[in-house]
C-alpha cells in the first residue's frame, strides 16, 4: 500500500515542478525504478491515476524504465546483478552482497505543455 504514498509524492514533485516552470499539463511521466526498490508497479499505475485525477498530470501517461539489480560480491570481488534483495551471488552463491544500484526511485522526465 505504501505505492499510494509513492504516488502522492510523485505528483506533489510534478505540481511544484508546474508552479515553478508555468506548465499547465503533463502528457507523460518517466519513472526509472530499481528492481531492488520494492515498488509494485501496477499498484503504483493505479494509484497515480487515482491521486493525479484534477491535477496537472490528469491526463498523464505512465511510462516505467526499470532499473536492473546491482550488488558487490565481497566473495567474488565482482559486481552482480539482483533481481531480488534477497538473492545470492549468482557467481559463487553468497549471500551477505552490497547494494551498488536498482534499489531507487526517480522522476527522469516530463512531458509537458
Amino acid at each position: 500500500m505504501h505505492e499510494l504514498s509513492l504516488a502522492e509524492n510523485i505528483l506533489q514533485i510534478i505540481e511544484d515542478a508546474a508552479h515553478q516552470q508555468n506548465f499547465t499539463c503533463v502528457k507523460t511521466v518517466w519513472l526509472e525504478i530499481g528492481q531492488l526498490a520494492c515498488v509494485e508497479q501496477e499498484s503504483l499505475r493505479f494509484y497515480f491515476k487515482i491521486v493525479s485525477n484534477d491535477s496537472v498530470a490528469q491526463q498523464a501517461k505512465l511510462e516505467i524504465i526499470t532499473l536492473a539489480g546491482q550488488a558487490w560480491c565481497d566473495q567474488c570481488q565482482l559486481e552482480v546483478t539482483l533481481a531480488s534483495l534477497h538473492d545470492s551471488c549468482p557467481n559463487c552463491d553468497q549471500y551477505g552482497l552490497k547494494i551498488t544500484g536498482g534499489d531507487t526511485m526517480q522522476i527522469k522526465e516530463l512531458e509537458v505543455e
